[in-house]
């Protein structure tokens, strides 16, 4: 028992610690490097421009070579190459691996087989277009993670915001993102701290009646200090002068750097897309 409550106490030690990290890695923003002296504008125009260009194309190797690009973009940046694969591998290309798996047998994507084998009584065959199929599929969402993850280590929180909100974006949207983005880590302390707390108190031998009261609590002093929190931080807010329209507090100059990164994703997005076209 005791052993099953210390692989619950690290697992959620180890989800919280992992869940702040991914939320508020900023300290890469912060670097002199490529990436981060780019005006956020003109970065995340030309990220989407990549972004847009995966989703068009049709073909493993174009969506390879974007991906060996932002590797490089990556070490350009001053990114360990491993702490950021450790981020793009993780969770959603996993978890779309599962969903590709389907698509390998000739059930969903019928042509030419390739191998075959049986489970129980039912003979499962592995076509060439389904293998063809899968890999598109991942590739295609790695890649795209992986610009995405890019952009978001790269660039400070209240930049991408106010970028954003300089491309039309509704203020009412970038305000729900920003509360919650901080809301969030807030929330992974309290968790954090709840646990320590009961560890110190109570110890880590807990009957189940008495651990559901006290998770049970727990959940209801979490949504009252939530409350609490809500009336005081728009409390704040009024009393600062806000007025329903969220205020841009950083300001954006482009200079030759930024336009040269803008033609140029311009460029490689045009030439793959064509390269693709022209096959």
């Amino acid at each position: 028992m005791l052993q099953k409550n210390r692989f619950i106490e690290k697992s959620l030690v180890e989800a919280v610690s992992f869940f702040k990290d991914t939320f508020f890695a900023e300290e890469y923003a912060a670097k002199n490097a490529f990436l981060q002296s780019l005006d956020p504008r003109i970065k995340t125009i030309g990220f989407a421009l990549f972004i847009i260009t995966v989703l068009c194309i049709k073909t493993i190797a174009p969506i390879l070579f974007l991906y060996a690009l932002v590797l490089l973009l990556a070490f350009l940046s001053k990114i360990d190459l491993v702490y950021f694969l450790k981020r793009t591998w993780i969770f959603i290309p996993l978890f779309s691996l599962f969903i590709a798996i389907p698509a390998l047998f000739s059930v969903f994507s019928p042509g030419e087989a390739v191998f075959s084998f049986r489970i129980f009584h039912a003979t499962l065959t592995v076509t060439r277009q389904g293998l063809v199929s899968a890999a598109l599929f991942i590739s295609r969402v790695i890649t795209s993670v992986s610009i995405v993850v890019l952009l978001s280590l790269t660039t400070k929180h209240a930049h991408i915001l106010s970028a954003l909100r300089v491309f039309g974006v509704p203020s009412i949207f970038i305000m729900t993102i920003s509360m919650c983005y901080r809301y969030l880590y807030l929330f992974a302390k309290i968790v954090e701290e709840t646990c320590l707390s009961l560890k110190s108190r109570i110890g880590t031998a807990v009957h189940s009646g008495q651990g559901q009261r006290i998770i049970s609590w727990n959940i209801a002093n979490l949504w009252h200090r939530s409350f609490c929190l809500h009336k005081d931080v728009y409390g704040a807010m009024l009393s600062r002068g806000y007025t329903g329209e969220a205020r841009i507090t950083v300001g954006f100059k482009a200079n030759a750097r930024d336009w040269i990164w803008l033609a140029a994703s311009i460029a490689i997005s045009a030439i793959l897309l064509a390269t693709c076209i022209v096959r």
